[in-house]
Parts: structure tokens; sequence; C-alpha cells
């Protein structure tokens, strides 16, 4: 069963969760009270939604039988999830980014001071993933954003060629035919299912370069996973990235800054200038080990970092 103990504090949430008796990730979620300024670096032609999962217990015995055998409660506490938006335009620049964020962002400039407090309590400004993974821009280069407790990172690499293998298969994905295509890619394999109708050599996240819009994608035995859920093929939304103080980095250094993040977030929050956290369990009681670093239940979407 999960235990999830909450610890309020102003603007902070923290969520030390539990599977099983056995710690597997702490969060330390920052509650932003506005919404930072964004520059329009293109509009979109076409967005699709996906929903987007990944395990946060991958290690040990969770394998593609393990999974499949089950119950729906029980994924549901191994995985988390987010709705993310794939943003196209006519010039080959893409974004793909949190729905919820957005989401949020629209909410906050319409709430006062205590209907901003009420939502906190009620979850409804809950932040979804930060990772955003901008295509072709700058030209021929991905730029990926994130952030990391208070802080945002940027870092920059050329658009990586995928060694795609097209194989057997066909399955329909949204009322299209799509065909399949697996590949090794920064230390995970993937399969994933590609339409021919929708002549868009893109996909979720870093995925790209096959003659179809990648609608489906699968890492692992379903570790990490992608699934379209919804195209809208007359779009104008603006593509947008934030007006904020990025931490210009490596794609190594950017792992290793979350790597350390993820084990020990309350540390890592007082070492940036936050404050001391004190963490309690349910009944008010100090966590004498909240400081402690804890080890990883799950890997990131790239492997190769280290």
């Amino acid at each position: 069963m999960k235990k999830i103990i909450v610890i309020l504090l102003l603007p902070a949430v923290l969520l030390p969760l539990a599977l099983c008796g056995k710690t597997v990730r702490r969060t330390l979620g920052i509650i932003q009270s506005r919404v930072p300024e964004s520059s329009v670096l293109a509009h979109e032609t076409m967005e699709l939604v996906y929903d987007y999962k990944y395990c946060v217990d991958t290690t040990g015995t969770l394998t593609m039988s393990h999974i499949a055998s089950q119950s729906a409660a029980t994924l549901t506490d191994n995985y988390e999830s987010d709705r993310m938006l794939l943003q196209i335009s006519d010039g080959g620049l893409s974004k793909f980014s949190s729905y919820t964020n957005l989401t949020v962002d629209s909410l906050i400039p319409t709430l006062t001071s205590d209907q901003m407090r009420a939502a906190a309590s009620d979850g409804k400004l809950s932040n979804g993933e930060f990772m955003t993974t901008f295509k072709n821009w700058p030209a021929g280069h991905i730029t990926n954003v994130d952030k990391i407790c208070d802080d945002w990172f940027r870092y920059q690499e050329e658009m990586p060629v995928i060694g795609w293998r097209l194989t057997d298969g066909v399955e329909t994905v949204l009322g299209y035919e799509c065909r399949k295509a697996e590949c090794d890619f920064r230390g995970r394999h993937w399969t994933v299912l590609y339409a021919e109708d929708i002549p868009v050599m893109d996909g979720p996240w870093k995925l790209h370069g096959l003659p179809g819009l990648i609608l489906k994608a699968s890492a692992d035995g379903g570790l990490y996973g992608f699934e379209c859920i919804g195209i809208k093929s007359r779009a104008n939304r603006p593509i947008t990235i934030y007006d904020v103080p990025f931490n210009t980095t490596t794609r190594p250094k950017f792992y290793d800054t979350k790597h350390r993040y993820d084990i020990n977030p309350y540390a890592y929050y007082e070492a940036m200038g936050g404050g001391h956290v004190t963490v309690t369990d349910a009944a008010g009681n100090p966590v004498a080990d909240s400081y402690d670093p804890i080890e990883l239940q799950y890997d990131y979407i790239e492997t190769d970092w280290r």
C-alpha cells in the first residue's frame, strides 16, 4: 500500500513517497505565485497531446511479465504520469512540454491570493513535468529546458541521428495505420509506431527521423512510454519559451545535478539558499533520516549520462 506523508510549507509541499515501506522518491514541489514572461519562437500549425508515463520502481523484478501480472492499482502506485503537448511549426521547429503546466500557467493570473492558497491546498496548482524539448531551435539542434527545485537549466545538443530499424507489423492509433520501428537510444531500447499518412519526421520528446509522425513509443518493457491521444491539424497556439535566467549546462552535468537533487532534495534546497526543511510524519514527529540520501528505485529516460 502506498503511504504518502505530506508536509505543508510556505511556499513548498514535500511528498516523501513510499511503496511497501520503501522510500522510492522524495519531491519538493514549490508552488509558483506568478507565471514568468515568455518569448514567442514560432506559431504552431499542428499540435498533438500525448499521455506520458514512467515507472518509479524500475529496479530488480519489474520485467514485462511482472508488469502484466500486476493489478491496475499496483501499476498506478508504481507509475508517474503527465499529459504532454507536441507543437509543430511549418518551419520545422517543435516543442514538447507539459500540457498540465500550460493549464496551470493559464489559471494562476486569474486567482486572488486567497484563491491561490486554496487552489494550492487542493492540488490544482501542482505542476507537471518541467522537461521541455525544442527540436530545430536553433536549426539542426535540440534545446532542452528543465527545472530542478527553484533553478532553471538549459542545454543544447546536435539533433541526434537515431539508428531506426523498420520492422514488420501494423497497428492503428487514433484511426491512423501505423508501422513499427525500433532503435537503441541513449541506453534504452525503444519500439515506436509511426503514421506515414502524417508526413512529419517528428515525435514525442527527442524521438524523430522516421517517414511519418511517431504516435506511440515504449521503452524497456513499458518503463517509459508516450501515446498520442489527440491531434489538432489546424492549430495556431504560439510556441514560447520562458524568459528566465537559465543555468547553461551540458546533458551529463544536468543529469548529475538532477540526480543530486532527487536523492536528497531537502539538502539541495537548503544548499541553494532555500532554508532548512523540517520534515514530520503524520503524527507531527520529526523524521530523523529525512536528510539522508536515498537510493533511487528508478533510472532516468536517458541512462547513458553517467
